[in-house]
């Protein structure tokens, strides 16, 4: 079955890994090493690490598929897809809004990835000694330094989207990728070998289900959807980008193995660490920003291999940048303002917005959990609905399934039926154990 082309010549991945790789990239990042890591500890711990395992591959899995089928067949970005899907009003309505909830999302997670710059930088720099983890966290909760670090972040990740996908994304998915998994795998073969390290990990894998609520089920839901970029933006722009040689299915189950290896990777790692030390889960989005520090401070070698982490999560962070900054900028087309133009307004828009949260870093935990989790869990259950309901709908069972059988019978009433009544259940679970 073949579909449109992209305009232009650099508009597809120049090869399966290539295309493997990029989607990867565009799912694992700070959703797995600074988002995981605190919901996890704020809203159940391994109670909550079964749960989230249980929708990733129940629920995420088969949505991402779906959101990558709608990206390949509009090949157009989120706007476009959904007029594709409900029409013109009522699909520019939706595409606009998830590209509203991206660009918010994109402004105080610029002030996250600014944050693990400067941490960076601190380790490089000073180290996270006894005498200087008293300045860093002086210097991470000034307003103004924070701010100017997400600046050059916004400015720097729109130069490389600019570039474009083969020359930008493409290979800065290819080179780092492989760096940041190299650099777990050494942080986890030298947290386990610290005295205690496994009976504390044992401790912690006693579930206690009966403190798990709606809440903590929507908690996890949302971060199955955000791990993985879904929503009806991420997948859907970056989908539009693979070749009809390139088979869905495939591309999407090393991309939702990717990114829940990276997720169970970081936790081989930083909970050792942080029961190991005495340190404490449950503080919020601040969790590594206040942890990591104390950890590396007390660890032989703790500012070489601090360094060694913290500038790999740099590298994957700022291509989560990257990816989230391309969402809008390839979704939203105007004739009468040329690309340059809309880059430069976009980059003003940005550095308005990161301004509240690098000032006020309290808000970011309630925008994680409005735009992080409930919206994005809201768009990938339109683009569900739109694709498995919708007037369109044949033209995706022949893209996904060309036959017929007891296979492709489950999975069509799994995706129409069970997915779509599953997130509209905990959805409205969470409000109403919220608002009553």
């Amino acid at each position: 079955m073949k579909f449109q082309k992209l305009p232009g010549t650099n508009t597809q991945y120049s090869s399966r890994l290539g295309a493997i790789l990029t989607m990867v990239g565009v799912a694992v990042g700070l959703g797995n090493v600074w988002r995981f890591p605190y919901m996890m500890g704020s809203y159940g711990g391994s109670a909550f690490l079964l749960i989230y395992l249980a929708f990733t591959m129940l629920f995420a899995f088969p949505a991402l598929i779906t959101e990558m089928a709608l990206g390949k067949v509009n090949r157009k970005g989120t706007v476009s897809s959904f007029i594709f899907l409900f029409g013109d009003r009522i699909g520019a309505i939706v595409g606009y809004l998830l590209i509203a909830v991206v660009t918010i999302a994109g402004s105080y997670y610029a002030v996250v990835v600014a944050n693990v710059w400067y941490s960076a930088f601190f380790s490089i720099t000073k180290g996270f000694t006894a005498s200087e983890i008293g300045s860093y966290n002086q210097m991470l909760s000034d307003g103004a330094i924070q701010y100017s670090f997400t600046v050059i972040l916004v400015v720097a990740a729109l130069s490389i989207s600019y570039m474009g996908l083969k020359k930008g994304i493409e290979r800065i998915s290819v080179i780092i990728m492989p760096f940041f998994v190299l650099s777990i795998l050494y942080m986890i073969v030298y947290v386990w070998l610290l005295p205690g390290a496994i009976s504390k990990v044992g401790e912690f894998l006693r579930p206690d289900f009966s403190a798990v609520g709606s809440t903590e089920i929507f908690a996890a839901l949302g971060q199955a959807f955000f791990s993985v970029g879904l929503g009806g933006t991420f997948v859907v722009v970056y989908s539009g980008y693979i070749s009809d040689e390139n088979q869905i299915p495939r591309i999407a189950a090393f991309t939702a193995l990717g990114d829940l290896g990276s997720s169970v990777l970081v936790s081989l790692f930083l909970i050792p660490s942080i029961l190991v030390f005495g340190l404490q889960m449950n503080v919020g989005p601040t969790l590594i920003f206040s942890t990591l520090p104390e950890l590396f401070s007390v660890l032989p070698a703790g500012r070489l291999i601090g360094s060694l982490f913290l500038v790999a999560l740099s590298l994957v962070a700022f291509l989560s940048l990257v990816a989230a900054f391309q969402v809008p900028l390839s979704s939203v087309k105007f004739k009468a303002i040329s690309r340059k133009r809309l880059f430069a307004g976009f980059a003003i828009l940005q550095v308005i917005l990161t301004m509240p949260s690098a000032s006020y870093p309290q808000i970011i935990g309630l925008l994680d959990m409005v735009f992080g989790s409930g919206m994005q869990v809201l768009g990938s259950m339109i683009a569900i609905i739109g694709v498995w309901w919708g007037l369109k709908n044949q033209l995706f069972r022949q893209l996904l399934f060309q036959r017929s059988g007891t296979v492709a019978w489950i999975s069509q009433f799994w995706l129409r039926w069970v997915i779509p009544g599953t997130l509209l259940a905990v959805l409205v679970g969470y409000l109403l154990s919220t608002f009553a």
